[in-house]
């Protein structure tokens, strides 16, 4: 009979827990199981390091006898939690049913400047509190970003929450961030995107900042004469707050074309990402935009742009450089031009 395998300790999340009652008998499933007790891991979920075994000599079938285990042996659990995976990928139940997305054709009559819908956006101006994570810069556009289906598939199944983010998101982040100040709507809820940022790895990423989260408390309904009521993202609450932005330096993403139904001249539709565990390898969509973004920072007015045709857009002249800026700034001094009339 085999002997006790004794007490083990798995560390994960910067925790210890000790595993005790196992025997020589028992497989890496029972283990597993074990550790699911006291981590809120589940076995599938679980990636352990930290036997002295080679990689594919064992599976969860395999006996704790034959992995040289020792008392007090410390592994290491990577993996995430149940309750975690369950929060980001599935939205609280008290929040309003989300229909499906729709075309918002030409001949829809402009609702950005009916007065009962501009009263709305008053009292979200007046009521609604945005509170800023990081300051705005000085001279950066402005870049609105939704959440699901545009940096997350919140649906679709996966082990980890990162299977479920878009290829190239923080790649996407860090660019974007050269050229503009970045800002969060989601149509949920304050806690549940706090939640999803921070499993993703946004919240505190040290090479770009977020400046503000604004959830559906922030939208306002709308109706439509052929789609009835709808919730939508009326960016003139930020310019309203912020006067520091306007129609002519703010861009929208959102996979959801109503959203932006209120600016459509500031909205772009980014197409959506569903089904994360077939398409993780082909998504291409923030790297484009990414360029993009890059394309149009120099630009003095975006509402004059047709973002439907972002793909197609070329720019005229070729970027200049920061260094190339500052050094003709710096000539500029040196010759005492000020840009100011005597």
């Amino acid at each position: 009979m085999a002997a006790d395998v004794g007490d083990l300790i798995v560390k994960f999340s910067k925790k210890e827990y000790k595993i005790c009652g196992l025997s020589g008998t028992d497989t890496i499933s029972d283990l597993k199981n074990a550790i699911h007790n006291q981590t809120g891991v589940l076995p599938e979920h679980q990636k352990l390091a930290g036997f002295k075994v080679k990689v594919g000599q064992y599976n969860d079938s395999s006996q704790l006898s034959s992995m040289m285990l020792k008392p007090n042996m410390k592994l290491t659990l990577i993996g995430t939690r149940a309750d975690v995976i369950a929060e980001v990928r599935e939205p609280p139940p008290d929040l309003p049913e989300v229909i499906n997305d729709f075309d918002i054709e030409d001949e829809v009559i402009a609702l950005e400047n009916r007065e009962e819908y501009l009263a709305k956006v008053q009292r979200r101006i007046k009521d609604y509190k945005v509170t800023l994570l990081n300051p705005f810069r000085e001279n950066k556009k402005l870049l609105v970003l939704d959440i699901d289906y545009t940096l997350f598939d919140h649906r679709s199944t996966a082990e980890t929450p990162n299977e479920l983010m878009r290829p190239y998101l923080h790649e996407f982040l860090k660019a974007a961030y050269e050229d503009y100040d970045i800002g969060i709507w989601s149509a949920t809820s304050m806690r549940w995107i706090e939640a999803k940022l921070k499993i993703l790895g946004v919240t505190n990423n040290p090479e770009y900042k977020i400046c503000f989260h604004l959830d559906y408390d922030a939208m306002i309904s709308v109706h439509t004469p052929k789609y009835g009521v709808i919730e939508v993202k009326p960016l003139g609450v930020l310019w309203g707050k912020f006067p520091e932005w306007s129609e002519k330096n703010t861009i929208m993403f959102d996979d959801i074309r109503r959203n932006f139904i209120m600016n459509p001249n500031n909205g772009l539709r980014i197409r959506a990402f569903r089904d994360a565990h077939t398409r993780r390898a082909t998504d291409r969509e923030l790297l484009k935009l990414s360029e993009y973004l890059r394309d149009i920072a120099d630009l003095d007015d975006f509402s004059r742009l047709d973002h439907r045709e972002w793909q197609s857009y070329r720019r005229k002249a070729p970027r200049k450089s920061k260094a190339t800026s500052e050094r003709k700034s710096s000539q500029a001094e040196g010759r005492g031009e000020s840009g100011a009339g005597e």
